[in-house]
């Protein structure tokens, strides 16, 4: 079954960006690399509002551009295709399940932080890939805000890169059910 994995870029204090939107503070030191992960994923999912910023620091140009289909999940924005994504008004329940019935890779849900609290509302979670940066930036976009039910996770892989960039991976725990 494919996976769907949250995975970003943080601050020590769990910021995915500043107040502003700005992602100034993060950094890739040159001894890592994403290639790994994006050998793993062929769909993204984010939010409008990471879109629009996403859109604002490249010029224009999309994940898509890396050869992923890119969901981009609003509900102030009509269902369709543009900027070279995919915009649904679907839950995020029922994007997952219609991708899971596709054939692919793992679905990577790239953001922002009001996304990433309904994907835990809803269980859809598999798997956290974080990179933690070395900087406490005091306030700013939070990646886990409240709103969510707990839920339960075991480390699969954690590597310290130059820099200080701690790279963390961990595995949904979740109960079997019984019966």
């Amino acid at each position: 079954m494919r996976k769907v994995v949250l995975g970003l870029g943080i601050s020590l204090d769990g910021y995915i960006a500043r107040p502003d939107g700005t992602l100034d503070f993060l950094f890739m030191p040159r001894d890592y690399s994403m290639a790994p992960f994006f050998a793993t994923i062929d769909a993204a999912i984010m939010g409008r509002k990471t879109l629009d910023v996403g859109l604002k620091m490249s010029g224009g140009e999309t994940i898509a551009s890396y050869g992923l289909t890119c969901y981009v999940m609003s509900r102030s924005q009509p269902a369709g295709e543009r900027h070279g994504a995919i915009f649904t008004r679907q839950t995020p329940s029922a994007l997952v399940n219609e991708l899971r019935k596709q054939p692919g890779k793992n679905i990577w849900c790239m953001g922002g932080g009001e996304l990433a609290r309904e994907f835990l509302k809803a269980d859809l979670i598999d798997e956290l890939s974080l990179g933690i940066v070395p900087a406490l930036l005091g306030e700013g976009i939070p990646l886990f805000p409240a709103g969510f039910p707990q839920r339960d996770f075991a480390l699969l892989e954690n590597k310290a890169y130059s820099k200080g960039l701690l790279s963390l991976r961990y595995e949904r725990v979740r109960k079997k059910r019984k019966g």
